[in-house]
């Protein structure tokens, strides 16, 4: 009866030429699923239909529905925080009304969950760290067009990169206000690069192999021993994981004058039970040299960079696993005037040919359950380097040979039973070999360095309730160019009045030994001569304690999370290392710097960073920095100007943000930008219009950047290609004052280290799993 109603409604309706309505020319169907990961239902995630109002939210079974939808093909966004955006499709027709869709969500690590080794040695939530760690992840790399380390350290609270040098154009990271030697670099928790590293390392490691860098300010623990004064940067590679690969090019426009090609490809493999994998790193950078006043000298050096990795992992057992990787870099840089000819027949001129070449192995083993782990480690690096650096034809050339060796063993052992609480111990020791030897005979410049400390040190990481951490340590280092051994206790303290809230109290002590360091190894030019550092032969070590005070809140709701974080730091530094000018006689147009000790110095300052994220469509973080940094007595690091108090080069306030958009389809656009404030230069005198050596106070720069990126996704195939374009340092924020010509002084460069720079690139991935 219902059926012959119907149908006598709809003959009439086209008697009438009335429209018929969807719904009843055609039942409505639906889309109803299940979301889930790892087994376990995901409530209240959002389901979404693109380019629609419709959508769900899962049920605390992780069940939902979307109703009354018509025949169609439907593009479903499903987030949730803590989770990686899913994306797939369903599609409605005459035939099949009801589709059902299996939604596994993975785990995306944010702000209250990721995991973080650096401040502890051992795997633990940020949030339940003493030790305070900021992280930098591939996100941020590509959000902010960084290719290189380099580039993305720059958004990192605290962390300022800067380029010290027009002709060769030498990077460092100062941390909390100190210079780059007082910072320790690790690689997946290894100190594997060598003392040369710290001058072109952080360019030489490109953003394709970084899954995140962990960063942890102020020396709070005592696993890293000497250098770790200001802190420890922790570069984590990326870890085979299903069959992938990824390649892409890029290409960037320096001032609209110069080129900056860049080429990689990267690719994963792992079994199906996940027992072996490897992966393998190509890279390739060509960049022309541009000249900023159009005198004829390169303020951006030419370089190119070929650089190939590959690790690998193999589990040889339930409970043990061996990991090892081979790296290989090779780079020549090139600076200074007319470049097409050989160095010593420039008026001046920096050339670099450095072959570098690393290896490493792992292994670790589990027992008990978990309770105690044990691993081990060893790695070496070999850098050799021809070099020249001389003007008007000077005979600069020279010969580099860096070795590094470094070996370890720690144990974890976790007491689940320790006065009813749980506490995790670690006792571990270490051996660091690093012989330097740097020669240009012409200058008689040499340093002929070899160091070796070893070291033993004993962790607490004692949960005294759910609230409440106390972290404590000791290390004990023995070091060849120090006679006693160097005792460094530490201890740090979490306290979660409240979910969400994190206070957190450190003190940390550390030293470094009285050697030459890797900025010691540059010469520098001025006045038409160089400018070599030596060491003073009486030269004694640094002792530095560091205190760190935190807040750090987090809230976290169905569709958004936003936190904030206010720390405070303090470092005091006895028999501070400074360079001063030589009374001797100059001989051949060299100045020399004495590496000599100062008074004490202290950098105190205050840091405040807040982060945001909604629904994974908008999500930015940005940082600033208030520091003092000064000695208690003048420093004379010319012998024609007064000391000053203040350290130079180091801005009172500097910071960061990083904001991204994904509202459109298939596009996201990202704006980022980095301020460096006003800040007292030295620069030595003997360029025209510089009769004499003067300190300037630069003003403050603004850096902004704005990146576009648009995806084409091809679901059967797994296949992503991204292709994007932007503009970096958009307003064009960048010194107006180098010196000109041959006499210049190279080392007086200051600000962002690159003009206005406009890119685009493309790049395709591939994921076999998905």
């Amino acid at each position: 009866m219902k059926k012959s109603c119907y149908t006598l409604i709809v003959v009439l309706m086209l008697m009438s030429g009335f429209p018929i309505p969807a719904a009843m020319a055609e039942p409505p169907g639906r889309i109803l699923g299940k979301v889930i990961s790892e087994g376990k239902p995901v409530p209240f995630a959002n389901i979404g239909i693109r380019n629609s109002s419709r959508g769900a939210t899962s049920d605390v079974n992780g069940n939902f529905v979307i109703e009354n939808l018509p025949s169609g093909v439907y593009d479903i966004r499903v987030s949730y925080i803590g989770f990686k955006p899913w994306e797939g499709r369903a599609e409605i027709t005459r035939e099949k009304k009801s589709v059902t869709v299996e939604i596994e969500l993975t785990s995306q690590p944010s702000v209250l969950d990721e995991v973080v080794v650096t401040g502890t040695r051992t795997e633990k939530r940020r949030i339940d760290s003493a030790v305070p760690v900021n992280v930098l992840d591939a996100r941020v790399l590509e959000a902010t067009g960084s290719q290189n380390l380099s580039e993305g350290l720059s958004f990192q609270p605290g962390i300022r990169v800067e380029k010290d040098c027009q002709t060769c154009n030498y990077t460092q990271v100062r941390m909390n206000g100190l210079p780059g030697p007082y910072s320790q670099i690790l690689i997946n928790n290894r100190p594997l690069l060598s003392s040369l590293a710290g001058l072109y390392g952080l360019e030489q490691i490109p953003a394709s192999m970084i899954e995140r860098v962990e960063v942890m300010k102020g020396g709070g623990s005592v696993l890293y021993g000497s250098n770790a004064v200001a802190g420890t940067i922790n570069i984590i590679t990326k870890r085979p994981s299903g069959t992938t690969a990824e390649a892409g090019t890029n290409v960037s426009w320096i001032n609209a004058e110069s080129s900056d090609y860049q080429t990689g490809a990267i690719g994963s493999m792992s079994n199906a039970s996940g027992k072996a994998g490897g992966t393998i790193l190509l890279s390739h950078r060509d960049r022309n040299a541009w000249d900023a006043n159009g005198d004829g000298f390169s303020e951006l050096a030419a370089m190119e960079n070929i650089s190939v990795s590959g690790s690998g992992f193999v589990r040889t057992g339930k409970s043990s696993e061996l990991g090892f990787g081979l790296h290989s870099i090779n780079e020549i840089r090139n600076g200074g005037d007319r470049l097409d000819r050989v160095p010593h027949e420039r008026l001046q001129s920096e050339y670099r040919d450095s072959k570098i070449i690393a290896a490493n192995a792992d292994y670790r083993h589990e027992f008990y359950g978990k309770r105690t782990v044990l691993d081990i480690y060893g790695g070496a690096q070999q850098t050799r380097r021809d070099h020249y650096t001389g003007a008007y034809g000077a005979d600069g050339y020279g010969k580099t040979d860096s070795k590094t060796i470094s070996t370890g063993l720690q144990i974890n052992h976790t007491v689940i039973n320790f006065f009813n609480t749980k506490n995790i111990f670690t006792l571990g020791a270490d051996y660091l070999y690093d012989d330097v030897f740097d020669e240009i005979k012409a200058y008689n410049y040499l340093i002929d360095q070899a160091t070796y400390q070893s070291g033993v040190f004993l962790q607490s990481d004692w949960d005294i309730s759910a609230r409440f951490n106390l972290l404590t340590g000791i290390r004990l280092t023995t070091h060849n160019k120090v006679d006693d051994p160097v005792v460094n206790p530490s201890v740090s303290i979490l306290f979660k009045p409240v979910d969400g809230l994190q206070l957190r109290a450190g003190r940390a002590t550390g030293f470094r030994a009285p050697q030459a360091f890797d900025t010691d190894m540059h010469i520098a030019f001025s006045g038409g001569g160089i400018s070599l550092t030596q060491i003073d032969p009486g030269l004694l070590s640094e002792k530095s304690e560091s205190y760190t005070l935190s807040a750090d809140y987090n809230k976290m709701s169905r569709k958004y999370i936003y936190g904030f974080t206010v720390g405070g730091f303090s470092t005091r530094i006895n028999n501070t290392f400074v360079l001063v000018e030589s009374t001797d006689p100059v001989v051949n147009d060299q100045t020399i710097l004495i590496r000599t000790n100062g008074s004490t110095s202290r950098v105190e300052g205050v840091t405040v960073e807040a982060r945001a994220n909604w629904n994974y469509l908008i999500e930015g973080d940005l940082g600033f920095t208030y520091q003092r940094s000064y000695y208690d007595e003048p420093v004379s690091w010319s012998s024609e100007i007064a000391g000053t108090r203040e350290m130079l080069r180091t801005p009172q306030s500097y910071g960061y943000f990083n904001l991204t958009w994904s509202g459109i389809r298939k596009t996201r656009l990202s704006v980022s930008g980095v301020y460096t404030g006003p800040m007292k230069v030295p620069h030595f005198g003997g360029a025209p219009g510089v009769p004499s050596d003067r300190v300037i106070t630069s003003k403050a720069f603004y850096e902004m950047n704005l990146k576009a990126e648009y995806s084409l996704t091809w679901s059967k195939a797994a296949s992503v290609i991204l292709i994007s374009a932007g503009v970096q340092n958009i307003f064009n924020e960048f010194q107006k004052d180098f010196d000109r010509g041959p006499d210049r002084d190279s080392n007086y460069m200051y600000g962002p280290g690159r003009p206005r720079t406009l890119f685009a690139g493309i790049t395709w991935k591939w994921n076999a799993s998905k």
